[in-house]
């Protein structure tokens, strides 16, 4: 037998073996499918014994424990490999992203303690659930992660969702690709299920894009992944002016913007007189501001927005837990949870599985780009670092990511 072709498992470890053998029994032999042919048990045999052994190895997992956000300690623990259910993909992790709620589930959404934090994922394909049909084996991928789920991105090998999983191009490095899941999906949530704005391939008969396009769209946090991203989709969708909010990375929004469309950037260090003043500004003469999405929503953010935002708009907000207060009962506002594409609190995922395909073609024709990043040494020893930094407010126009290889003792 000279190789497996291909391995395909079920959560309860049924296989569906591809092999290319050569059996000098069987000279005729070629590539068959094992559930057809003479040699099923040998095949599903040597199949089991792949399937037990990579189950049975451990790999090494960075697991977040917080108390308080002066006590956050990350220990990395020797797991088993995952094993995939019918619709699920295993990716042998290159680079792990981060995000600011990887450290804050733990502290303020009373999530789970202990647990492996990490959403964004990018390597590849390592193994494939019975049903999945759009990636193979080998496939250069990114990924978001099933939240508070087991088998995150810190780790040697993280399971996700097929739906939550797309192909990334050659040109597009894995470091680019780890930015890119988590912010970008939130971001596509926020504008086009959120605000109810029109997505690309919706022509000019929406008056949602029509009464975007006369007032413009408010995007606080612009410097931000998550506020990065719901410019390059406005963008995309052809939706200008765009009245950026940002402070010390405003040189970096200057240069994803289009000022030729009327696009702006106004600094929230001036203060929140300035901020609203601002706002009201950028507002085309005699138009009203109906959209507002606030990547921020701490700090007196989008109470600066309702000062400028049509009473009858619309706002979304990115937090979980928040109460609306000094939010006008007449605007239309909501949280953003990135959670739907995975069912919870409700359905999304036909939503994030469009999505996460566009980005794929975004990444291809040049339209969507990845966070500028920066790589912290040390691979999965260095969590804790880039957890510390977004704690304590290091990151700015930037995302943290993590090279697995770099982990001591691999």
């Amino acid at each position: 037998m000279q190789f497996i072709r291909n391995v395909r498992l079920s959560s309860g470890g049924e296989i569906i073996c591809f092999a290319l053998f050569n059996i000098k029994s069987h000279p005729s032999a070629t590539l068959v499918e094992a559930s057809t042919y003479s040699l099923q048990t040998v095949a599903k045999l040597f199949c089991n014994i792949i399937t037990w052994t990579s189950h049975l190895a451990a790999m090494k997992s960075a697991h977040v424990f917080a108390d308080s956000p002066e006590k956050i300690e990350v220990k990395i623990l020797d797991q088993p490999i995952p094993t995939p259910g019918p619709n699920d993909v295993v990716i042998k992790v290159v680079v792990s992203g981060t995000n600011p709620k990887d450290w804050k589930l733990p502290i303020y959404w009373r999530g789970p303690q202990g647990i492996n934090t990490g959403d964004d994922i990018a390597g590849y394909v390592h193994m494939v659930g019975k049903d999945v049909t759009g990636f193979r084996v080998g496939d250069r991928v990114a990924a978001f992660h099933e939240m508070t789920k087991p088998w995150g991105s810190f780790a040697e090998y993280a399971l996700a969702w097929e739906k939550a999983t797309f192909h990334i191009p050659l040109h597009t490095t894995f470091e680019e690709a780890a930015t890119i899941p988590l912010a970008a999906m939130t971001a596509a949530l926020a504008l086009f299920h959120g605000l109810g704005l029109p997505e690309p391939w919706v022509g000019d008969v929406s008056q949602a894009r029509r009464d975007a396009q006369a007032g413009g769209v408010v995007i606080y946090g612009a410097a931000s992944a998550v506020g990065a991203f719901a410019i390059k989709l406005l963008k995309r969708a052809s939706i200008h002016p765009i009245i950026a909010v940002a402070g010390r990375g405003i040189p970096f929004v200057e240069t994803i913007i289009d000022r030729s469309k009327g696009d702006t950037v106004i600094d929230y260090r001036g203060g929140e007189k300035a901020v609203v003043d601002s706002l009201k500004a950028a507002i085309p003469s005699g138009q009203k501001l109906l959209y507002a999405f606030d990547a921020v929503s701490e700090n007196g953010s989008y109470q600066n927005i309702v000062q400028a935002l049509d009473p009858r708009g619309n706002l979304a907000l990115i937090l979980p837990g928040l109460t609306g207060e000094g939010i006008p009962p007449t605007v239309n506002w909501g949280m953003t949870s990135v959670s739907t594409v995975h069912g919870s609190p409700f359905d999304l995922g036909d939503f994030g599985y469009a999505w996460f395909r566009l980005f794929t073609l975004g990444l291809k024709e040049g339209w969507l780009s990845g966070h500028p990043y920066e790589v912290l040494p040390g691979g999965l020893g260095s969590v804790q670092k880039g957890l510390e930094n977004l704690r304590d407010g290091k990151a700015s126009a930037v995302k943290y990511v993590y090279r697995i290889a770099e982990t001591e003792g691999l």
